[in-house]
């Protein structure tokens, strides 16, 4: 059996560029794909909560997984080797299109898997250092982050009902209370009153 298998890692992604190049190689080398596996999740998610993990036990010898980039089928050094020992040991093979290698029982193959699979462990470390160095960077330049405040929309509401508002704290209304009578999230309400600078009452 050939198996061509498509991942990508979110809903806003596609996997026909995927779909287009392993078709394109298909034809282009006489090779029929019998089964098409496309999945729309993160390869940082556990292999068995994904299709290729419910695959790869299914695999027998002479079976042949395609897929466009050796990346598509993990992130993890680790997991990317458990993947190739199992194929290994099934006699099958995996060929990615991108690097053209195809990865069967010879040695060279499990040295590529390996420089690859800790090529793209590295990659995701740096990744995640740049991330994080660049929020410690924004942060220290006195930028705020995470979500923003309160839906301008909500805030302009508390706006027009602000004698409401107040009149409500004068009563001893709780901020819950009053967010879920006015329409508004709680924190929507502790934003406006400090920015209004009215006094808070618990």
């Amino acid at each position: 059996m050939i198996y061509a298998y498509c991942r990508v890692s979110t809903a806003h992604q596609t996997e026909e560029n995927q779909y287009f190049v392993i078709e394109q190689f298909a034809n282009e080398n006489n090779i029929k794909i019998d089964v098409w596996i496309t999945e729309t999740i993160s390869s940082g998610k556990k292999l068995s909560m994904r299709k290729l993990g419910k695959l790869i036990p299914r695999l027998k010898s002479g079976d042949i997984i395609i897929t466009t980039e050796i990346s598509r089928l993990a992130r993890s050094l680790m997991e990317l080797m458990g993947i190739l020992q199992t194929c290994l040991e099934k006699e099958c093979q995996i060929w990615t299109l991108k690097e053209n290698f195809r990865l069967g029982t010879d040695v060279q193959s499990k040295v590529l898997a390996f420089a690859f699979g800790l090529s793209a462990e590295l990659s995701k470390s740096l990744l995640q250092a740049r991330v994080r160095e660049s929020l410690a960077r924004l942060k220290a330049d006195g930028k705020k982050l995470g979500r923003p405040r309160g839906a301008r929309s909500h805030e302009l509401k508390l706006e027009r009902n602000k004698k409401r508002l107040t009149w409500m704290l004068t009563q001893g209304f709780s901020k819950p209370k009053i967010a879920k009578l006015l329409g508004v999230h709680k924190c929507t309400i502790y934003n406006y009153l400090r920015a209004s600078n009215i006094n808070l009452v618990e």
